[in-house]
């Protein structure tokens, strides 16, 4: 379904400027980069929103999904939040009432609409978040503008997390409505000619030998927190596949009862499928001629090739177990996708590893609410490595640590196998 004008805020392609942005430490300050890093960003959520009409962009269809219209006003809300309310002298707030219903989870920032409430929030409505962007977009272009060198030194960092937080919430903004989509009985088609990318896998598994490495992020470049501090970690000698795991190697897990079989399954896994009645991974249906998955080009037949996405922890880790195998550590992840070992490591779907999501060793959270960003959600859930085919280009690196509740799906989330060898 075609946007309106008033939901359509693309700018030019000439804003669309190549990106990650110019590093934070970098002199002189090249402030026309960062605007058209910024340009980028900002241009990329409303790329990617065009094609849903304003109920498409208002329907939140689960707790864990937000509405479009959210993300486009709540990353909105970051820069006006972190940056313009600090760091901009005499800028006007667009409306001090929104804070209150695009505030995310900052405790320190005040009081927020409840997460699962997000779909009610009918007003503001889709043009008038639209001049909201444009009201933020402009004061940003002042900030960068006219920012004194060592104001900037503070801007920046500000800035520069700011837009990878914005493309987390791009690639949201796909995730969220192909959920929406498949909840719809007509079958409803967010691009029509998108196509899942082919796989590049090569069989065998790359091999590693016992050894004390270095993890974490290293050097110049962006990253976030919870990529700190760099440290050592046991890497004992095992063997990662190259390839990842596909929709055929899944059907035959399926075809020999994973699904019905409590002994593949940890308990709270076999409780959660038990209560959703999963027989397959998200968005597969059973039809007459075999299976089929609702994917951002509407509803397709499901291709033996592809890789297998849309799966839980507990399903990755039922499946290793049926498979005899293991899924890898994100520390032998790392190492072996460090060495461009790892086929499809990254643009295809989020791998699954057996790590829990906890601070590395010295972890120190960033000072003030920016700090809630990810330290305070390091409890009960899995590491995910690599990205996906929603990530948006530019937003993957090697150290970044993904990271959802191991009963979660709506994700492109799949996996690799490994095994601990002698």
């Amino acid at each position: 379904m075609a946007a309106t004008a008033a939901t359509r805020e693309a700018p030019a392609a000439e804003t669309r400027a190549a990106f990650p942005p110019p590093s934070v430490d970098a002199r002189p300050v090249d402030r026309e980069a960062w605007l058209s890093a910024f340009r980028h960003v900002r241009a990329e959520t409303e790329r990617r929103a065009a094609p849903l009409s304003r109920e498409d962009q208002q329907i939140q269809s689960m707790a864990d999904a937000s509405p479009t219209k959210w993300h486009r006003a709540h990353t909105t809300w970051f820069f006006e939040q972190f940056l313009l309310r600090e760091h901009l002298p005499g800028y006007a707030i667009h409306d001090e009432r929104w804070h209150y219903l695009f505030n995310s989870y900052y405790v320190a920032a005040g009081p927020r609409q409840p997460r699962i409430a997000r779909g009610l929030i009918t007003r503001p409505d889709a043009e008038e978040v639209a001049a909201y962007r444009r009201h933020v977009d402009r004061a940003v272009e002042v900030l960068l503008g006219q920012a004194a060198p060592a104001a900037l030194e503070l801007v920046l960092p500000i800035l520069e997390i700011g837009l990878y937080h914005e493309q987390q919430h791009q690639e949201l903004i796909l995730t969220d409505i192909l959920h929406a989509f498949a909840q719809n009985p007509l079958g409803a088609t967010y691009d029509a000619g998108w196509r899942f990318p082919r796989p590049h896998a090569r069989g065998g598994a790359v091999e590693l030998d016992r050894a004390i490495a270095q993890v974490g992020h290293a050097g110049a470049g962006f990253s976030f927190d919870n990529e700190h501090p760099r440290h050592d970690a046991l890497i004992l000698p095992c063997a990662i596949d190259r390839a990842l795991v596909t929709n055929g190697q899944w059907q035959a897990f399926m075809r020999d009862g994973g699904y019905e079989r409590a002994d593949l399954w940890l308990s709270d896994g076999w409780i959660a499928a038990q209560g959703e009645g999963w027989e397959a991974p998200g968005y597969w249906r059973r039809e007459d001629a075999g299976w089929s998955v609702m994917t951002l080009a509407g509803r397709r037949p499901v291709e033996p090739d592809l890789p297998v996405t849309h799966i839980s922890y507990y399903e990755a880790d039922a499946y290793a177990r049926w498979a005899g195998r293991d899924l890898p550590s994100e520390a032998e992840w790392e190492v072996a996708a460090g060495a461009g070992q790892l086929d499809d490591a990254f643009g295809l779907v989020w791998q699954w590893t057996r790590s829990a999501y906890t601070a590395y060793p010295g972890y120190r959270p960033l000072p003030g609410a920016l700090g809630e960003y990810n330290g305070k959600f390091m409890a009960n859930q899995f590491v995910l490595r690599g990205s996906s085919v929603a990530t948006p280009e530019g937003h993957a690196r090697l150290p970044y640590r993904n990271f959802f509740y191991p009963h979660q799906r709506w994700q492109f989330t799949g996996l690799r196998l490994a095994h601990q060898r002698a």
